[in-house]
């Protein structure tokens, strides 16, 4: 993967740079946007920004967006009530309180690591567009 660069001249004075970025760029959250501003991946007319700073118009603001961390998950063999499988299916009783994929406190433990224990051929799937994060 590869940085996106975005470019854009401000057309309009006295909005916020943290503003003008959150309506310019719907695909990313506010505090990404934030994320983008405090480490310095947003320059403006070649300087870094603070998120408050206020545009006078005709600046250019480039942001060079790193790509996102390959997220891995490590199988982990862990018991699984399973209902039914197949060759196409499994059916998986989850116990209550099993987190479903790693997250900000949860990187162990999950359903998806188990899963991957007991059926390392999903681990092709990432490759996959349809078994993709939406």
């Amino acid at each position: 993967m590869s940085i996106e660069v975005i470019e854009f001249t401000v057309e309009e004075a006295g909005e916020r740079l943290d503003k003008l970025l959150v309506a310019k760029l719907p695909e990313y959250s506010r505090a990404q946007i934030q994320d983008f501003i405090s480490s310095g991946v947003v320059k403006v007319d070649g300087k870094s920004a603070k998120p408050g700073n206020k545009l006078k118009g005709g600046e250019r603001v480039v942001i060079e967006i790193p790509p996102e961390p390959e997220e891995v998950i490590e199988p982990e063999d862990i018991d699984l009530n399973i209902v039914y499988e197949d060759d196409d299916i499994a059916v998986v009783d989850k116990p209550a309180g099993m987190v479903v994929h790693p997250g900000v406190g949860n990187e162990t433990g999950t359903l998806v690591a188990a899963l991957l224990a007991r059926y390392p051929e999903l681990v092709e799937l990432q490759d996959d567009p349809r078994a993709q994060k939406r």
